[in-house]
């Protein structure tokens, strides 16, 4: 059998900056996978780094892999293809490793940078490693393990991804490691009627707290504009904008996402969010008080619960603007989930259940190799504890 042609040849390609990448080569490619959500969208992607939201400067820098039949540019296949970032640092990213960096420090040894493959600031789980085939994808994680070891990393990690891509991870010998999120579920086969439906289906106790919390917003004089996809405006982000800001304020922290950011949401994305802003009606008259931000995949049916923030704190209002609107939304538009967002036991109570979700990772030094791979197994086996034990706190009535 003869060799294929040179220009036909398989090759990986690593780029530092995600908009050197087709945009319609690579969204095809997502849209064929498990598990596609609009982060991983290469837009989505290019806005993070073009609005200096994900650059080097803060800490991710790209190095977007990507697998190629052919070398002749315009007639060159993409058949696989990853986003990539060396890290500075560990913020952002939602699955803890600090005290992994913290032992490398201790022993004299460089944590950073490292190698991440992750959608930045984003833990919401889904397909990361697009790929053609199960042998593209195959070689596409060879070949991050490779650009790990050319670079003389730390480590390489896997953040949020599905099962192939865990599959795959598993099968070049890097670590497994679990979590949990909550996520809420529309009833099948017969979903919700209305949000008073959804209520009816918790029991008494979770029911009368949500009840109460909403008539603390009512009676705060609290009524909300739904604002979706085109309907937001340039000055409906502004206002978001500056709520969001003001939410790490609280928090003695920095924004991740800069105001560019979400404009290329809204020119290249619209049709993926969802604005609730919260408005107070003094004397007759609204003001805007605070807003919620949701992405939407209308084609899978999902809905995530992303930013939020407010001009002042109001009792019980983030529960309102966040989960209790948001899912009447969904039910009312017939979503099939609702993705609260990491962490958040709380989350149980408005009934949102815990899923687990999955993370891979792999560690040059052999020593600390074997520690964290000790550590994982012990935490692997706490975590499957803690998921049984929430599954005998569930929110709803018997048989609902």
């Amino acid at each position: 059998m003869s060799a294929p042609p040179a220009d036909e040849e398989l090759h990986l390609r690593v780029d530092d900056d995600p908009a050197a990448l087709p945009r319609e080569a690579w969204n095809a490619l997502l849209a064929a996978s498990a598990q596609p959500t609009p982060f991983m969208r290469l837009e989505y992607l290019q806005a993070l780094h073009g609005s200096g939201s994900a650059v080097a400067q803060t800490g991710w820098q790209p190095q977007f892999l990507s697998l190629w039949r052919g070398r002749q540019q315009e007639r060159a296949e993409l058949l696989a293809a990853c986003p990539a970032y060396l890290k500075a640092h560990s913020y952002g990213e939602y699955v803890f490793d600090w005290a992994w960096a913290d032992a490398y420090r201790r022993h004299g040894l460089d944590y950073y940078p490292k190698l991440l493959v992750a959608v930045p600031f984003t833990p919401v789980p889904g397909s990361r490693l697009l790929a053609r085939d199960a042998a593209s994808r195959a070689l596409l994680m060879q070949g991050l393990q490779t650009l790990a070891q050319r670079l003389d990393l730390s480590s390489a990690h896997l953040l949020f991804g599905d099962a192939a891509d865990f599959a795959a991870a598993q099968a070049q010998g890097w670590m497994q490691r679990e979590g949990v999120q909550f996520h809420w579920h529309n009833r099948e086969p017969q979903p919700y009627a209305d949000f008073a439906d959804f209520l009816a289906s918790l029991q008494r106790e979770k029911r009368k707290k949500i009840q109460q919390e909403q008539r603390r917003v009512r009676e705060a004089g609290i009524i909300y504009e739904v604002l979706q996809g085109a309907q937001i405006t340039a000055a409906d982000w502004d206002f978001f904008h500056h709520c969001y800001q003001l939410t790490y304020r609280a928090h003695h922290s920095t924004p991740y996402l800069r105001r560019e950011f979400f404009a290329a949401m809204q020119s290249e994305m619209a049709r993926h969010w969802l604005l609730f802003i919260a408005k107070r009606v003094v004397g007759g008259v609204a003001q805007r008080v605070a807003a919620s931000l949701i992405a939407l995949d209308p084609h899978t049916r999902r809905a995530y619960g992303r930013y939020w923030g407010a001009l002042e704190p109001i009792p019980c209002l983030h529960f309102d603007a966040c989960y209790y609107q948001p899912l009447a939304w969904c039910i009312a538009q017939g979503y099939r989930a609702f993705e609260g967002g990491a962490q958040g036991e709380h989350k149980m109570a408005r009934g949102l259940l815990p899923v687990g979700t999955g993370s891979s990772h792999w560690l040059a030094h052999p020593d600390f190799s074997q520690a964290v791979n000790d550590f994982l197994a012990r935490e692997g086996q706490a975590m499957r504890g803690y998921m049984d034990e929430l599954s005998e706190h569930q929110p709803f009535k018997q048989g609902a």
